[in-house]
């Protein structure tokens, strides 16, 4: 098991992941339309040589946005490894905030960034009908039956990463 820079990964691979988990490779927030698939990231490679973890992210300036991060093996501590590996780069990168998106219905994303010393710092009312407009597949309901309307920021300072 490794972890491995994104561009070392067959690009079929990675667009099948995301098409598995996304259900395309497209990413609207408010901070842009992304790409996936064409984003820089690291992927945690398994022991059957398959995907079991990947995280995206741009660097603007001062500032290293992670943009997606999955792991299809939960509670192995994959997302935390490539979180880490993200801000290590981030680090040698001189950016002095890692920062993140997630939907208010993704208490799990809440939660699992927050544990790692992110804090919440904007949320973004309505944004996710202003994404649906250019994505009309974003579901209406999401985690918990909860309605997917508003985005939340997260940063991490350098300080504590």
């Amino acid at each position: 098991m490794s972890v491995i820079n994104i561009s070392q990964v067959n690009k079929k691979d990675v667009i099948e992941f995301f098409q598995a988990h996304w259900g395309t490779t497209e990413m609207v927030i408010s901070s842009g339309i992304y790409d996936c698939s064409k984003l820089e990231g690291f992927a945690f490679i398994n022991e059957n040589k398959k995907i079991a973890g990947l995280v995206t992210y741009v660097i603007r300036e001062d500032e290293c946005e992670i943009i997606s991060l999955d792991s299809t093996e939960e509670g192995k501590g994959i997302g935390t490894l490539l979180v880490q590996v993200v801000e290590e780069h981030a680090r040698q990168h001189r950016c002095t905030v890692v920062s993140l998106i997630t939907t208010n219905d993704n208490l799990h994303a809440l939660k699992f960034y927050q544990k790692r010393g992110y804090y919440l710092v904007e949320i973004l009312r309505n944004a996710v009908e202003r994404a649906r407009a250019m994505k009309p597949e974003i579901p209406l309901i999401g985690n918990d039956g909860i309605p997917i309307r508003d985005e939340i920021r997260l940063q991490k300072p350098s300080a504590s990463f």
